[in-house]
């Protein structure tokens, strides 16, 4: 397991954030989620937001999409907008051009998790360094992505969550209240997968559990769904199976389906 070496240089209650999807026009992805997610994330980190955030975010995008010059290189999550809002209050947005995820299984890295305490953890705070290097640590290995662990015990991802599906047909995560991030992909996934016949639920996911498990496969705000195939090099079940499918066809219809025009904030 890699360990990270990472000087804390910025204060977590410095800033609240989150990434929202855009398509490049004039719809986002789940935006009521994001924006609950991150109301609910400044009272944890003692940062003030003002109740028109959303709508404020929308007359910026307004006017700053106008001067961008845009090209996707993902088809599916064309762009990234990330709402920043300041201890100060001061609210900002960052507009980013979203990588195209392979196809094939990902390789990932264990590491340990950054050495922040709850209820910090969980939370998209204002020192995101640590995460930041974790993934340039998984890439610099040859891997994809870094999963991060206390103790033995998968807590979460670089810029992603882990699901596992286990012998007993059950989809288990990390736990926000053990530090994992509450995904808003999860979020807006969970129903559907579980209609279509796999029950979600939060566990503290061992070496044990990982090691039995029959796939692992990551979710995010831009990579979408992903299979898995090893960590450390290590093969995890069998890549691409059952809940990989299930939630690749549910996120797909989430992307036909459940964009909403930016107008929407206004409502917020």
């Amino acid at each position: 397991m890699f360990g990270l070496n990472v000087p804390d240089s910025t204060e977590p209650h410095s800033q609240v954030w989150t990434a929202i999807a855009w398509d490049g026009k004039k719809s986002l992805l789940a935006p009521d989620l994001h924006f609950n997610r991150l109301f609910k994330h400044s009272k944890i980190l003692g940062i003030e937001i003002n109740n028109d955030l959303p709508r404020i975010i929308h007359d910026r995008l307004e006017k700053q999409i106008e001067s961008e010059n845009l090209n996707g290189l993902n088809c599916e999550i064309p762009f990234l907008i990330k709402i920043i809002v300041e201890k100060s209050g001061k609210e900002s947005i960052k507009i980013r051009r979203n990588k195209n995820w392979k196809d094939d299984p990902l390789q990932a890295i264990s590491m340990n998790l950054p050495d922040f305490e709850l209820p910090i953890l969980g939370t998209k705070h204002g020192n995101w360094q640590p995460y930041d290097e974790a993934r340039k640590q998984a890439i610099s290995h040859d891997s994809d992505i870094a999963l991060l662990f206390r103790n033995d015990i998968l807590i979460d991802g670089d810029y992603c969550l882990p699901l596992i599906l286990d012998n007993d047909g059950i989809a288990y995560h990390p736990s926000n209240i053990d530090g994992a991030l509450d995904s808003v992909t999860l979020e807006l996934l969970r129903n559907d997968v579980e209609e279509l016949g796999i029950p979600i639920r939060s566990a503290k996911i061992n070496l044990k559990m990982l090691s039995r498990a029959s796939e692992l496969i990551v979710i995010g705000s831009g990579m979408g769904v992903c299979s898995v195939g090893s960590i450390d090099g290590t093969p995890i079940g069998k890549p691409k199976g059952k809940l990989y499918q299930v939630a690749r066809e549910v996120w797909l219809n989430k992307l036909n389906n459940d964009w909403l025009n930016w107008d929407f904030l206004r409502e917020l």
